[in-house]
């Protein structure tokens, strides 16, 4: 298979059809979901985007396209501003092949091939969320579960990589601990917005895409993939609620035996 995709590859080179950075195998259990991000360049902001299927690039059928109404099988969206079109790939049954590509008005078409390797047991490498949120300053944990031989790496989409136990992508701090014989953690100190986006969590030739959204709201905590950092604010507004009414009803007591001890000298003086 790895010589086949090296043919494939060649084989772009010499047709001159140029590729998309994505990513190249990913594991998924039966019946799952998974998000692959598609990164494009300037000059193609404008075009339309899609998802073709199937291990040749020249006899692939299309998915789903921009144009398109999006299926409950496939969907797909671009952020022209980052220039990332991200294909979502539902209820999953079989290995597939796959082509992120770009439509070239009068011109050859832009694609990146990638595998999606459909397990029905535990996947080879996957991660428990693959969006997460986290405040400008603060810092962010990701566990990355596998079942595979190789060497962990951390990686921004199209950018560098952390392969040892410290390092740093576009100045964010990364530390890579491995675990036990089947996950390690990845934390990144000191984000900053522009921190957010696209990364990959690898493991061998196994990658896994995770996006991070860093927002401008300062916080000392531990972060918590999207979701629960919303039922989080929504306990303390539970909590801080009751708290300010005690406080008041206290307030309110030791007014009420002051006024009382008061009219009680009072009482006593005129009598």
């Amino acid at each position: 298979m790895a010589c086949q995709i090296i043919f494939l590859l060649i084989l772009s080179g010499l047709t001159g059809l140029e590729s998309i950075s994505t990513v190249s195998k990913v594991s998924v259990k039966t019946g799952g979901s998974i998000s692959i991000p598609c990164p494009y360049g300037e000059q193609d902001r404008d075009n339309v985007k899609y998802l073709c299927k199937g291990y040749y690039w020249n006899h692939c059928s299309y998915a789903v396209k921009t144009n398109w109404q999006n299926t409950q099988k496939y969907s797909i969206s671009d952020d022209r501003k980052e220039r990332i079109f991200t294909v979502t790939i539902r209820d999953l049954r079989e290995d597939g092949y796959y082509w992120c590509a770009v439509e070239r008005n009068g011109q050859r078409d832009i694609g990146g091939y990638f595998h999606l390797s459909v397990t029905k047991g535990t996947p080879s490498l996957y991660m428990d969320h693959q969006e997460f949120r986290a405040s400008k300053g603060g810092n962010i944990t990701f566990m990355c579960y596998h079942g595979s031989s190789g060497e962990n790496q951390w990686c921004r989409l199209g950018g560098s990589c952390v392969t040892k136990s410290s390092g740093s992508i576009e100045g964010t701090e990364v530390t890579l601990i491995a675990g036990s014989t089947n996950f390690f953690t990845v934390t990144m100190s000191g984000l900053k917005t522009e921190s957010s986006g696209w990364y990959l969590c690898v493991r061998g030739d196994l990658q896994m895409p995770v996006h991070l959204n860093v927002t401008e709201q300062h916080t000392t905590n531990t972060v918590t993939p999207t979701g629960s950092s919303d039922q989080h604010s929504a306990s303390e507004e539970k909590i801080i609620i009751p708290l300010s009414v005690l406080i008041v009803l206290v307030i309110v007591t030791l007014f009420s035996l002051l006024l009382f001890k008061i009219y009680s000298k009072c009482e006593l003086n005129f009598d």
